[in-house]
């Protein structure tokens, strides 16, 4: 039995990924700003923050709360925050586009420090980001998540370097478009979800469940030689030419 901490647990991934670790017997830790969310999560193995992930006071208590559920010892941490905001620079405020800045690479920045430091405590660990395709294959309209998701994946192989001797492992996910609310405004129009998968080698979009059934395997199962790796799950849409 481990203990977990989920910061942005609230979104469709994290609902998913907290049900399969208390499945498995964890102690789980959520950090979300939406409570009405996490409503039915009542498992005793399950304790609820509302918060923002930006909030440094939050991510520390989040993370002392893991490290006692996990007598001492935090496991591992998923970071699951994201945002999508699609539009071109010259239609881009910067308010909007520092706000993407903020949500999805500020917030990780913060869960990694704060949680690694605990981790160098425990002798090691496990934390996984989430990035996007976007991150890697430049996509029309989405240079703000680029920028951003670009960060995290960069950040992600260096914090896997600085930690790698203090048993620390750092790996993200890299989901293409995947069915969940986040995906909302491009699956809502039967068009623009065609014009989506048409671009997808395997031809159709991502199941939540495989996000999670990875996250899963990198916070648990994973071998102990996989960090600073970017897992592109995606369909081949990054690597393979259809």
């Amino acid at each position: 039995m481990g203990s977990f901490l989920l910061v942005g647990g609230s979104s469709d991934i994290g609902l998913g990924l907290c049900e399969r670790l208390v499945e498995n017997q964890h102690k789980v830790i959520i950090v979300a700003r939406d409570e009405t969310r996490l409503k039915n999560l009542n498992d005793d193995s399950v304790v609820k923050i509302i918060g923002d992930a930006n909030n440094e006071d939050v991510i520390k208590e989040a993370v002392v709360l893991a490290t006692e559920s996990g007598e001492g010892k935090i496991d591992g941490v998923a970071h699951l925050v994201g945002s999508l905001a699609l539009r071109p620079p010259h239609a881009m405020k910067l308010e909007a586009f520092e706000e993407v800045i903020k949500i999805n690479l500020t917030s990780a920045f913060v869960t990694l420090s704060i949680a690694c430091k605990q981790m160098l405590r425990n002798g090691g660990g496990r934390v996984v980001f989430t990035s996007s395709v976007a991150g890697s294959l430049g996509l029309v309209n989405h240079e703000a998540i680029s920028a951003a998701k670009g960060g995290v994946e960069s950040m992600v192989r260096s914090a896997a370097a600085t930690y790698s001797r203090r048993g620390i492992r750092v790996n993200a996910v890299a989901p293409g478009l995947t069915d969940t609310r986040l995906s909302y405004p491009i699956t809502k129009s039967e068009n623009s979800k065609k014009a989506a998968v048409d671009r997808i080698p395997i031809n159709r979009i991502n199941e939540a469940e495989e996000i999670v059934t990875t996250i899963n395997w990198l916070l648990t199962d994973a071998p102990d030689n996989i960090t600073g790796q970017i897992f592109h799950l995606d369909g081949g849409m990054s690597k393979v030419r259809n």
